[in-house]
């Protein structure tokens, strides 16, 4: 059953959590359905163990012929490895970052994304969703080099893709508080986020929208005082480039990594 992040009227926000378990091989990850309406939008649908589930999930709040759009943050296979039956089953738009525009084809049997891929420009745009918007904030390097998150003035969440992740944690449960949280995020936003510069860029951005709700796409969300909490933590967080030495650019001597591992320097 998927989670209601938000209801107000014919407005909802969903998100399925529980998709793809399988035994434990695949990262845990997180799907969402706008609906507006009669007309409704997917974020990250995910790869093929998600599809099947989210396809018939969707379903019970929205006929297939009604969706109109699919909101790719970038182009990992967990955020769009099923986009072949998407656009078979459905009449979406893919939005996804100008720099993956021609790469996503590959997902695809040949021609089936002619003329339904909408290269997002690095700055952002606003995305029509029935009689609502949805807005492409830039986050860029956050983790992957055309990255885009999605903010929702409705209901007011950032869906935020990689930034924001809590591995290990129960989806269902929402942070409120930061710190019990951070042992669970730190260790992914070290390795995965580009620079502390960028964070600190997008932590300016995202601080002159009301956000109620900030929603990664892996973990749980956070809400309340941890909204804030999260950015400030960001704002000053040392990661990926920064953490980087020439010990970590060594031609290997031994058939794994002893001397330096980096899932455990960071």
């Amino acid at each position: 059953m998927p989670i209601e992040l938000f209801r107000q009227g014919a407005c909802k926000r969903l998100m399925f959590c529980d998709l793809h378990t399988e035994h434990g091989e695949a990262v845990q990850s997180n799907q969402f359905l706008l609906v507006n309406g009669d007309t409704g939008a997917i974020i990250d649908p995910g790869g093929n163990l998600a599809y099947h589930p989210l396809y018939l999930g969707m379903l019970e709040h929205l006929p297939p012929s009604r969706l109109s759009a699919i909101l790719a943050s970038h182009a990992d296979p967990d955020i769009i490895a099923s986009l072949d039956r998407w656009m078979t089953g459905t009449p979406a738009h893919v939005y996804i970052s100008e720099v993956w525009e021609r790469f996503i084809p590959h997902f695809c049997k040949a021609g089936k994304t002619t003329g339904r891929v909408i290269g997002i420009p690095d700055s952002g745009m606003r995305i029509p969703v029935g009689q609502g918007e949805i807005v492409a904030l830039p986050a860029h390097f956050l983790h992957a080099e055309g990255n885009f998150q999605f903010w929702d003035p409705a209901s007011r969440i950032l869906f935020s893709g990689d930034l924001g992740v809590s591995l290990g944690l129960d989806p269902r449960q929402p942070i409120r508080s930061l710190a019990p949280a951070i042992p669970y995020m730190e260790r992914f936003h070290k390795r995965y986020m580009a620079s502390g510069k960028v964070l600190r860029f997008w932590a300016q951005m995202v601080k002159t929208l009301p956000v109620a709700m900030i929603v990664p796409q892996h973990g749980a969300p956070l809400v309340g005082a941890a909204v804030q909490e999260f950015i400030d933590w960001v704002q000053t967080l040392s990661c990926g480039l920064d953490l980087m030495t020439q010990a970590h650019y060594q031609v290997p001597t031994v058939t794994r990594y002893t001397e330096v591992d980096l899932h455990t320097d960071f």
